[in-house]
């Protein structure tokens, strides 16, 4: 079965940094574009970052451009977020998603597959 599996939450403080993985097994995401999106409490999942399959391309919600940088490893089928200045508001449950079109990862009803998601929280 396919698999898309987020870790590397955690608890950090303002200003601290933590990088997200997201390992996909059961197929080869080959040609796929994988990005990550943020639900927090009482709000509605939106999109935080992409990238296309050939590295090309990357793509970041306004809230997040300059701090987060999104890369991946294809030969390992893992996506990565890497987080630095993180602030409360970045406070939320991060799933990672995949799809064959770099537009499908920026909407929340585009992706293909979906990981369970990885909580994140930072203190002020």
């Amino acid at each position: 079965q396919v698999q898309l599996v987020e870790s590397g939450g955690g608890l950090v403080q303002a200003g601290g940094s933590l990088r997200l993985s997201c390992a996909a097994s059961g197929r080869t995401f080959s040609g796929y574009a994988m990005g990550w999106f943020r639900q927090a409490p009482g709000k509605e999942r939106e999109f935080v970052a992409t990238i296309n399959w050939s590295r090309s391309t990357t793509y970041y919600a306004a809230p997040v451009k300059g701090r987060f940088t999104i890369f991946r490893d294809n030969a390992k089928n893992t996506v990565y977020l890497q987080m630095i200045s993180l602030q409360p508001e970045d406070t939320a449950v991060y799933y990672c998603a995949a799809a064959r079109s770099l537009e499908q990862t920026m909407r929340v009803s585009g992706p293909d597959y979906w990981g369970q998601g990885t909580q994140v929280t930072v203190s002020s």
